[in-house]
């Protein structure tokens, strides 16, 4: 996951920190490669033609964990040979642990499974009266989204801009009704289970809705006045006005670090900034989530449809499962008179995962629970419906067991891994990287992050560049990191790390990368 703070300078202010800032991200962490790791070297020191034991090899990986500044977190680590099944190593194995971003690959690998790798979403737009001869709609347009993670406003075949040009051929001229953004393609909740609400302002805590668009994000660019008097500025992309901005910011002293508050209603769009930024010194920039993204998406086709001489007499608003049954828009009764359709299902779980994009992950779980609802057995809770999202990972679960997974020690609340709530095993994440493998769900692994290449493993584990594809995970006491790694002699290992309830100094990743590198080394003449 990106960053969503940036500075010239690098200086967060302590006001930041008090407003959510610093909560979750995706990171690369300072290398741990400036010399080999104590399994590693304990390897390379032996004769070419002598083996090493299991236990050796554990005792090795028990040493790098106890002996370590992070000896005090709860590790839980499981190592397989994926030709085999055999366990190489294993540390609390069967215990729970929050398992943050590494919680998408429940959600990918059982969406490539169940959905497939050429699922792709349409987004539509609807009429239910007929375009006159004139070119009129004597009603309404809808936006029809079905949770397309890559809608765009412009510039991209999966655009509303293309949207706007289709109905424009149609030789539509005029909407005498309103231009509706409709999200009631997905039943529950838009905000993950047990979220927490200082994450939901952030680009990573973003409303799943049926009609995202433009990652249901906006850029904020903090800038220093020209003049000492002058106050900093702040500039948003977002033009139509869905977003609000109240700058309360102050020039400040050159000398003295700056301190920058930002902070977005939770229920709304309005965005404070505050704060001191002196002139000359480097801005900042900022991703904020943007509230009730359909409308958002109906003003920007809106705006896209008057540019191109197509008239709207009416408002614009967003509809959503909500709305009162005699009021809800049924598809089947309207005509598609334009639509756009999404990349396939594995260049976004590819996107999901190298990037660790918590959007996305949510769309696929709620696509997941909606397209395949009809596989569950179990009833709908008593007096309510079961949202999309509790079908997803209903259906991870039946995925799971169906595949030879552990699931009963499993609690899935989310398919993005921001919930805390979530808790895995390192047993069940590694009898489901092996299920997929042996499966030969290519598109799966060719998702995960490659060491030192790409995605959040870009900057880790250079000395194994190529030979690790794995999921990373953090959450503010939480490190993770679960795939393969390809040993020296060319075995593939399965593996998954945890490191929880960590709150010292330093970055519990390094050891992880550690382990990995020791694995990588781990001789296939073990005895």
């Amino acid at each position: 996951m990106k960053q969503y703070f940036r500075s010239g300078v690098g200086v967060i202010g302590v006001v930041l920190l008090l407003v959510g800032a610093s909560r979750i991200k995706e990171y690369p962490s300072p290398n741990a490669q400036a010399g080999q790791p104590l399994i590693a070297q304990a390897i390379a020191q032996r004769p070419a033609t002598q083996t090493i034991s299991n236990t050796e090899f554990a005792h090795h990986l028990d040493q790098l964990i106890d002996q370590s500044p992070f000896a005090r977190a709860r590790w839980g680590v499981k190592v397989v040979s994926v030709s085999n099944g055999a366990t190489i190593y294993e540390r609390n194995a069967r215990q729970q642990f929050i398992p943050a971003s590494n919680m998408k690959i429940y959600t990918t690998a059982t969406a490539l499974e169940l959905l497939g790798a050429d699922f792709r979403w349409r987004t539509s737009v609807y009429v239910v009266a007929q375009p006159d001869a004139n070119g009129t709609v004597d009603g309404d347009l809808i936006l029809y989204g079905r949770g397309a993670p890559d809608l765009v406003g412009e510039a991209a075949e999966n655009s509303l801009e293309k949207l706007a040009e289709a109905v424009h051929a149609r030789g539509i001229r005029r909407v005498k009704g309103a231009v509706i953004g409709d999200e009631s393609y997905f039943r529950g909740s838009s905000l993950g289970d047990g979220w927490q609400w200082n994450d939901m302002q952030w680009y990573f805590g973003a409303e799943a809705s049926a009609l995202s668009v433009n990652g249901n994000e906006i850029d904020l660019n903090l800038l220093p006045a020209a003049k000492a008097d002058a106050t900093p500025e702040v500039r948003v992309a977002e033009r139509l006005g869905h977003v609000q901005i109240e700058n309360r910011m102050a020039p400040g002293n050159r000398a003295q670090r700056s301190t920058i508050g930002v902070s977005r209603g939770l229920s709304d769009n309005r965005v404070e900034v505050w704060g001191e930024l002196a002139p000359g010194a480097n801005g900042f920039g900022v991703r904020l989530s943007v509230h009730n993204p359909a409308l958002w998406a109906a003003k920007i086709f809106a705006a896209a449809l008057k540019a191109r001489n197509i008239s709207v007499d009416g408002e614009t608003f967003s509809r959503s499962f909500r709305t009162a049954p005699s009021q809800r828009f049924d598809p089947s009764k309207a005509t598609e008179i334009a639509a756009v359709t999404s990349s396939p299902l594995s260049t976004i779980a590819t996107i999901t995962n190298k990037e660790s994009n918590n959007l996305y992950a949510e769309l696929i779980l709620r696509t997941l629970g909606r397209e395949r609802r009809s596989m569950l057995s179990t009833a709908e809770p008593p007096g309510r419906e079961l949202g999309d999202d509790e079908a997803g990972t209903e259906l991870i679960k039946l995925w799971l067991g169906r595949n030879g997974v552990a699931s009963a020690d499993t609690a899935l609340h989310d398919g993005s891994g921001l919930s805390r709530l979530n808790l895995v095993t390192p047993d069940s994440a590694t009898q489901l990287l092996t299920a997929v493998a042996r499966s030969g769900n290519r598109p799966f692994r060719e998702s995960l992050p490659v060491a030192g290449q790409d995605g959040t493993l870009r900057g880790r584990l250079k000395t194994i560049a190529g030979r690790a594809y794995a999921k990373t995970g953090s959450l503010i006491y939480v490190n993770s990191l679960s795939g393969y790694v390809i040993t020296t002699n060319g075995e593939t290992l399965a593996f998954s790390i945890f490191c929880n309830d960590y709150t010292g100094r330093g970055n519990s990743a390094r050891l992880i990368d550690e382990i990995v590198i020791g694995l990588s080394g781990y001789p296939k003449t073990v005895r």
